[in-house]
């Protein structure tokens, strides 16, 4: 059987979005991936798909998806990322939590800020893919 993992966020702008993209291209289809936001934005932010594009991962053309409950209930495991997503436990997922790193905090920004999460982001996702055995 196929696992099935959705990427959480706020906005599905930027991290659950970058997470998705990390796991499609590193699993195909050996996962089925969603990603989407608990209050969606309106579209993918810049720096996330300029920083994956750097890795060969187009995501421009993506648009945030709001959180859908029956996504979560046939999920094998449900991720959120950042500190501020939350997402209520069913029965059946595993739920984790990524604190994923905040360079703001010191006072990286921009287009380097994004490398570092990006790259934080995938080395969670190959974690990841390791433990489902893809």
């Amino acid at each position: 059987m196929t696992p099935s993992v959705v990427f959480v966020c706020v906005k599905n702008a930027g991290k659950s979005q970058m997470a998705a993209a990390l796991m499609r291209a590193l699993t195909g289809d050996s996962v089925i991936v969603h990603s989407a936001g608990t209050r969606p934005g309106e579209h993918v932010n810049a720096l996330s798909a300029q920083a994956l594009a750097e890795e060969g991962i187009d995501i421009s053309g993506e648009m945030p998806k709001p959180l859908d409950d029956s996504i979560i209930r046939e999920a094998d495991v449900v991720v959120t990322l950042g500190r501020e997503a939350r997402v209520e436990p069913v029965p059946g997922p595993r739920f984790e939590s990524w604190d994923t790193v905040e360079p703001s905090e010191s006072g990286i920004d921009g287009i380097e800020r994004m490398r570092l999460i990006r790259d934080d982001i995938a080395r969670r996702v190959r974690a990841l893919a390791a433990d489902l055995g893809v």
